[in-house]
C-alpha cells in the first residue's frame, strides 16, 4: 500500500486546481488521470473549439466588410486544414502540464482508479491510501435512450472530424449546439438545434436568448422546441431523424447527428460505495465545504459538484478551496454569485448574477434596464448584427445583482460586472468611472 497525504481522481482543472494549495503545504499529493492531463477543457473543449469559433469569427467579420466599405469575394473555407491548426495548438498541453505537475511535485499516475476503501483506491494494480481523497474526474456526454443512438456523434467527434458535412442535427438546445451550430452555420453548413424544452439555453436570461435565437435563425440555423426525438435511422447513406413536434411527426436527413443533451459526471467505475453518496446521475451529495456528507475523507470539486455550473473555470475554483480546506481544515465555501458565464456563438452571450426572472422570484425589488444599442455609434461602427443588454439594479442599495449581454463584446464586458458585484461597487459607481472612448466598455455608463 503506497501512502500520500492526498490523492486526487482526475487531471483536468478541478484536480490541478488542488494541488496549488496541498503541495505548497508540503503535503505528498498523487494525481491519476486515465486520459491527458488537462482533462475535457485544454483537450476535447473549450480551448479547441474556441480555435473554430476565431474561424468563425473571420468568416463574421468577412460578410459585414462591406459595411466599411470593403470589397471581398467569397470566403472558402479548408476545413480540413482548420481541424489540423486546432490539434498543432492543444498538440502539447498534457506534456507541458505534465512538466508543470512534475515541477509542483506532484506524483501523476496513469490509469483508471476504483476505490477499494473509505482511504484507499486501486489504479491498474497498485493501491494508494490518502487521508483525503479528492474526486475531479470530470463529464461525460449524457446518454439518450432513444433507438438508433449508435448513430450519435459528440462534440469531442466534431472537435476531430477532417471532413465538413453538408447536415448536422444537434439533439439538445444547449450552449455547445449553439456555439458549434454557429461555426457550422458560417462554414455554409445546414444546421438544425432540437430542444425537448419549450425553453433553450436553460440558465440564461429568457430575454437574452430570444435576441441569439432570433441572429441563430437568420443565419439559417432551424431551431425547435418541445420537440421530442424519436428515433435516428440510416437512409441513403445518411442518417434520418424523426421527432415530434405539437403533435405532428417530422423527418430531417443529416450527415451528423450530436448528441448535445448535457453532460452527466464521470464516476462510473469509481465503485462509490466507500461512503460515498450519489445524489443524482453522478454527482455527489456534499457539505458547504465540499465534502461527501457521507465521508468527510473524500472532497468533490468540478463537474462531479451537484449544485454548480459545469464550467471549467468553476472547476478550477472549486479545485483551489478543495486544496485549501484540506490544508486549513474545512473553512472556505465556494461562492458562485459573481461568477460569470459565456456562450460562445457568434455574436457571443454572456451572464453574471440573476437573471430577471430569478431576482422575481427571490422578491426583490429591482429596475431592470433594458437597451437595444444597434444604433449606439459603438455598435454601428462595427456593424454590429446584435447589440444588446440587461442590467437588473436591486433599487433599496443600488446594488448590481445581474447583468446579461448579447454581442457589443459582452463576452468581455461581463468581467466588469462581475468585477462590481465581487467587490460592492454599485450601478452608479460603475456609471461614473471615466471609460477610454471611444470602446464598448465606455458604453457601460449607459446601460443603467
Amino acid at each position: 500500500m503506497e501512502r500520500y497525504d492526498v490523492v486526487i481522481l482526475g487531471g483536468g482543472n478541478a484536480g490541478m486546481g488542488v494541488t496549488v494549495a496541498t503541495r505548497a503545504a508540503g503535503l505528498s499529493v498523487a494525481l491519476v488521470e486515465a486520459r491527458d492531463l488537462g482533462g475535457t477543457c485544454p483537450n476535447r473543449g473549450c480551448t479547441p473549439k474556441k480555435v473554430l469559433v476565431a474561424a468563425a469569427h473571420a468568416l463574421d467579420e468577412i460578410e459585414r466588410a462591406d459595411r466599411h466599405a470593403i470589397k471581398v469575394g467569397t470566403p472558402r473555407l479548408d476545413w480540413r486544414a482548420l481541424i489540423e491548426r486546432e490539434k498543432a495548438i492543444i498538440r502539447d498541453i498534457p506534456s507541458r502540464l505534465s512538466g508543470l505537475m512534475a515541477k509542483r511535485g506532484v506524483d501523476v499516475i496513469h490509469g483508471g482508479a476504483a476505490f477499494i476503501g473509505s482511504n484507499a483506491i486501486r489504479v491498474d494494480g497498485r493501491e494508494l491510501e490518502a487521508r483525503n481523497i479528492v474526486i475531479a474526474t470530470g463529464s461525460k456526454p449524457r446518454s439518450l435512450p432513444i433507438p438508433g443512438a449508435e448513430h450519435l456523434t459528440t462534440s469531442d467527434d466534431v472537435l476531430s472530424d477532417p471532413v465538413l458535412p453538408r447536415a448536422v442535427v444537434f439533439i439538445g438546445g444547449g450552449v455547445v449546439a449553439f456555439e458549434l451550430g454557429h461555426v457550422y452555420a458560417r462554414a455554409g453548413v445546414d444546421v438544425t438545434i432540437l430542444e425537448a424544452l419549450p425553453q433553450l439555453l436553460a440558465g440564461f436570461d429568457t430575454d437574452a436568448v430570444a435576441q441569439l435565437r432570433g441572429e441563430s435563425e437568420r443565419l439559417g440555423i432551424s431551431i425547435h422546441t418541445k420537440a421530442w426525438v424519436k428515433k435516428i435511422d440510416k437512409a441513403d447513406g445518411r442518417l434520418r431523424v424523426s421527432f415530434a413536434k405539437d403533435g405532428v411527426e417530422f423527418l430531417v436527413d443529416a450527415d451528423r447527428v450530436v448528441n448535445c443533451a448535457g453532460r452527466v459526471a464521470n464516476v462510473e467505475g469509481l465503485d462509490l460505495g466507500a461512503g460515498v453518496v450519489v445524489h443524482r446521475e453522478g454527482r455527489i451529495e456534499i457539505d458547504d465545504h465540499l465534502r461527501s456528507r457521507s465521508n468527510p475523507d473524500v472532497y468533490v470539486c468540478g463537474d462531479a459538484v451537484w449544485n454548480s455550473p459545469q464550467l471549467s473555470p468553476v472547476a478550477t475554483y472549486e479545485g483551489g478551496i478543495v486544496g485549501r480546506n484540506i490544508v486549513d481544515g474545512p473553512k472556505h465555501r465556494p461562492d458562485y454569485s459573481h461568477i460569470p458565464a459565456s456562450l460562445y456563438s457568434i455574436p457571443a452571450m454572456a451572464s453574471v448574477g440573476l437573471t430577471e426572472a430569478r431576482a422575481r422570484e427571490l422578491g426583490l425589488r429591482v429596475k431592470v434596464h433594458v437597451n437595444d444599442m444597434q444604433a449606439w455609434l459603438s455598435a454601428r461602427t462595427y456593424g454590429e448584427a446584435v447589440a444588446w443588454s440587461k442590467i437588473i439594479v436591486e433599487e433599496p442599495t443600488d446594488r448590481i445583482v445581474g447583468a446579461h449581454l448579447v454581442g457589443h463584446a459582452g463576452e468581455e464586458l461581463i468581467h466588469t460586472f462581475a468585477l462590481a458585484m465581487k467587490h460592492g461597487i454599485t450601478a452608479r459607481g460603475l456609471s461614473e468611472m471615466v471609460y477610454g472612448f471611444p470602446t464598448f466598455s465606455a458604453d457601460i455608463r449607459n446601460m443603467m
